[in-house]
């Protein structure tokens, strides 16, 4: 088997159904991913998903007990195994994080709250709470509604961090970069009970589409976005800003491609200057 790659995020390559192991950029090194979405659905359609057969929905149910057999092995792999030597290229060998993310949005999943709490259970078996991140990637769509809210919460305690989404800040681009009609107002409303409940790092993807890089509306609005945020002192950790490294399976592939370095360091700096901190993946 060949080893893990910055480039190859496959969900499939453990085996397993809920558990993947990846080597993420924005962590630095090791991610244990946990993939609430075998069904391939989610409640967005990002232009650069590389999930293949995308379909629009929810997450299916989850068998939890199942989930924790498979994080418990990896994780004894991973800790006590050669896992590391054998699969992951040197300069990436250290665990960083345990991640809820995979083929679809994983708020969406009805056990949601149950999952975070067997997590941390067997984080614990592991005497990693605290040592290792527990990261939850979502779109933030669905953080208002009780369950998750409960999840974050829980998360918190585990040395959780939450990754929320944030691509566009006016209408026109959500609904072209994430197929999303619910508006900036609604992703404002949900990144404050995120960084209120657990800590959170809004992620934001920055491409090309036919070769442009963002419009200075799209930019524009976007800082905006920020320094409403911090002068209104909603408690979010920073910004990662990162770049296309991987295909894309929907139909706007063809028009996307990766900016420049020297163009994401400036947008970066620009969000530095309003008083957040940046962290780059380009």
């Amino acid at each position: 088997m060949t080893q893990l790659s910055v480039h190859d995020h496959d969900r499939d390559r453990a085996g397993r159904t809920y558990v993947y192991p990846v080597v993420s950029r924005r962590a630095g090194g090791v991610s244990i991913g946990i993939n609430l979405n075998r069904n391939n659905a989610c409640n967005w359609r990002c232009v650069y998903c590389q999930v293949p057969g995308l379909v629009f929905g929810n997450a299916p149910p989850i068998d939890v007990d199942e989930l924790e057999r498979e994080l418990r092995a990896m994780l004894h792999d991973v800790v006590h195994g050669n896992f590391l030597a054998r699969e992951v290229p040197e300069g990436a060998r250290i665990l960083k994080d345990v991640a809820f993310s995979g083929n679809g949005e994983p708020t969406s999943a009805r056990e949601f709250p149950e999952i975070v709490a067997r997590t941390g259970r067997v984080l614990a078996e592991f005497d990693l709470v605290g040592k290792i991140q527990l990261v939850l990637i979502t779109n933030g769509s669905v953080v208002h509604q009780a369950q998750v809210r409960r999840g974050l919460e829980a998360m918190a305690p585990l040395g959780g961090v939450v990754w929320f989404k944030v691509d566009s800040a006016t209408d026109a681009g959500q609904r072209a970069i994430n197929d999303s009609k619910l508006g900036p107002a609604h992703t404002r409303r949900n990144l404050e009970i995120a960084a209120r409940a657990c800590p959170t790092w809004i992620q934001t993807m920055m491409l090309a589409r036919d070769g442009e890089p963002p419009s200075h509306v799209e930019q524009d609005a976007y800082l905006e976005f920020v320094r409403a945020l911090v002068q209104d002192r909603v408690p979010v950790k920073g910004v990662l800003l990162y770049g296309l490294a991987r295909k894309s399976y929907q139909p706007e592939a063809a028009e996307l491609s990766a900016l420049p370095r020297a163009w994401m360091e400036r947008f970066a700096a620009r969000i530095e200057a309003l008083g957040l901190e940046v962290r780059m993946s380009p």
